[in-house]
């Protein structure tokens, strides 16, 4: 059996790309939930997951004697063992763009992360409007993820961005939340897009936890008070 270490399904966008991608794809997993503290080397956090995982980070994927932790390792990893699933689209071409959205993501928009954490639970439009006014990197960010999101989506079909649900989409989840939570403007067709995303069951599964999580971490949070 699989295992999934993950951290807070409220703030983890890490931890998100993984569960969605085993969750939608029907692919059996335990998952470990390793509360986030802090992330100190002192903190409980660090040194659970650091047991499992020599960087003590999540997520990790735990498969028999196999640890895999990173979310494109853990990606291609799942697409090797089970490839009657698809992970990936089959044209090579597509496969290869896919791959290069994947590797953006997992390496840029560092305004948007910064400016935005995930916070699913939250409603922040009026926090988003001053981000949106005042930092021109997070206007950059979400022009190039609307640009990406346009090319893919234009070349495929949709509905979703290579077609049918494939690891970008999962890749990607996590971002569709934060412009929910921020209230960051897109276009008419990403919108439709986003709402896709957000009706997948695995995504919904991933919010529904994470709505029930209530448990406020103010080091997560320095947007708003709380409630």
């Amino acid at each position: 059996m699989l295992k999934l270490y993950i951290g807070n399904k409220n703030y983890s966008s890490w931890s998100m790309r993984p569960w969605v991608l085993l969750t939608q794809s029907g692919i059996t997993f335990d998952e470990v939930m390793v509360r986030f503290d802090a992330f100190t080397p002192g903190s409980q956090f660090k040194a659970t997951i650091g047991k499992i995982n020599p960087v003590a980070k999540v997520p990790v994927l735990v498969d028999g004697d196999v640890v895999v932790w990173d979310t494109l390792a853990i990606a291609e990893y799942l697409a090797e063992q089970f490839p009657l699933k698809q992970l990936w689209p089959q044209d090579s071409g597509a496969r290869a763009r896919a791959r290069s959205l994947c590797a953006e993501m997992h390496s840029g928009f560092g305004a948007l992360r910064s400016a935005c954490p995930m916070n699913i639970e939250a409603s922040l439009p009026d926090t988003g409007a001053l981000i949106w006014r005042d930092q021109p990197g997070v206007r950059a960010d979400v022009a190039r993820l609307v640009a990406m999101w346009q090319d893919a989506l234009a070349h495929s079909g949709g509905p979703l961005l290579f077609g049918d649900f494939s690891v970008a989409d999962a890749y990607y989840a996590p971002v569709v939340t934060r412009i929910n939570t921020y209230a960051l403007p897109v276009p008419a067709d990403v919108r439709a897009y986003i709402d896709r995303v957000c009706a997948l069951p695995g995504v919904k599964a991933w919010v529904a936890g994470a709505l029930a999580e209530k448990d406020f971490l103010a080091f997560e949070e320095p947007y708003r008070l709380q409630r």
